[in-house]
């Protein structure tokens, strides 16, 4: 079973937000938390319960995201035998799970706009009715919500309710991405990699080399503490030699020089200039020829061309390089020799 996530950090900006949610969560009105993705926002919400005077009671989590739209309704507030198609029982929705607790309701930007009306009904007056009835049904919920989508501005332009949005505001909490939380990603980290290394069976943790190091200082993180954790855990576990300090790493999984390239429309081509055998172009990055007057120069041309290609794709992270060329280490190295190349 996955280790339940857990808040790290000293930056002020970070220690800030935990605060605030500390000193909101004893408060049973409603919290909006606001960050980007992998910021930690189901975290903050599960502090919110969990130093409420409701820590006893559910915490019950809803994705707004996750439901068309003909569900989300019936996910909130429940529904009766018959209500509609396929629904051949009654169902408590999720307002009726979370009496007592915490309603989280993430991804809240993308509710339609009637819910959002229902939404603010329950809200208002604590109450819900199931779809297929007519008779409401008290709920005692403390509501936290979060978005990564601006709020105040979508009800100026009035694609979301601008009452339910203040009803929902007692307390606003926004999280800082990771670039700007100045000495965390060390820490982060660290944690995850001990974490990975332990999972591995690792006798010890031996650390990021310097450059690993700077590499992630320096990198935006668009997908902030979500994205440094699977960075750190890759390189982890792709790492051979525990007794080194980690050399290498992969910032995105996806890039290799073998990915597949749509193919450009074609122009309409000129077949009076010259043969179409002088016209042939190799593939990713090998150079054009325009005569070939010898086989090995065009072939070792065609390497070398490949080489400089896959080693810049891979930043000249020379295992990986290797791995996505199919070759083993000393191939690759034997390779960058005979070409002479080297790293701008």
């Amino acid at each position: 079973m996955e280790q339940k996530a857990q808040f790290i950090g000293q930056s002020g900006a970070f220690l800030d937000a935990v605060e605030r949610a500390s000193r909101a969560a004893p408060m049973a009105r409603p919290v909006l938390v606001i960050g980007e993705r992998g910021t930690g926002k189901e975290l903050i919400a599960e502090r919110l319960h969990r130093l409420s005077n409701r820590w006893e009671g559910p915490l019950v989590t809803m994705n707004c995201a996750a439901l068309p739209e003909t569900l989300i309704e019936a996910e909130l507030f429940g529904h009766e035998a018959g209500a509609f198609t396929g629904a051949t029982k009654a169902r408590e929705g999720r307002f009726e799970e979370a009496d007592g607790g915490t309603l989280f309701l993430d991804e809240l930007g993308t509710l339609s706009t009637g819910a959002q009306e229902r939404l603010l009904r329950a809200v208002e007056y604590g109450e819900v009715t199931r779809i297929g009835s007519s008779r409401p049904i008290r709920v005692d919920v403390r509501i936290v919500a979060a978005t990564n989508d601006d709020l105040p501005r979508r009800a100026l332009e009035g694609s979301f309710r601008a009452d339910l949005l203040d009803r929902l505001s007692f307390e606003v909490i926004t999280l800082p991405p990771l670039r700007v939380r100045e000495g965390d990603i060390e820490v982060l980290a660290e944690y995850f990699g001990r974490r990975m290394a332990a999972e591995l069976g690792w006798e010890q943790w031996p650390g990021l080399a310097d450059h690993v190091a700077r590499a992630m200082e320096d990198h935006p993180w668009p997908g902030n503490v979500r994205e440094l954790r699977n960075v750190v855990e890759r390189a982890v576990y792709r790492w051979d030699d525990w007794s080194q300090p980690i050399g290498e790493v992969a910032f995105d999984p996806f890039e290799s020089p073998w990915k597949p390239i749509a193919p450009p429309s074609a122009p309409h081509e000129d077949t009076t200039a010259q043969p179409s055998s002088a016209r042939a172009q190799p593939a990713n990055g090998a150079q054009r020829f325009d005569r070939i007057d010898d086989l090995r120069e065009a072939v070792d041309s065609h390497e070398r061309a490949i080489l400089e290609y896959a080693l810049g794709a891979n930043r000249w992270n020379q295992r990986q390089t290797a791995k996505a060329l199919g070759l083993t280490y000393d191939q690759l190295r034997h390779a960058i020799k005979k070409h002479d190349l080297t790293a701008n």
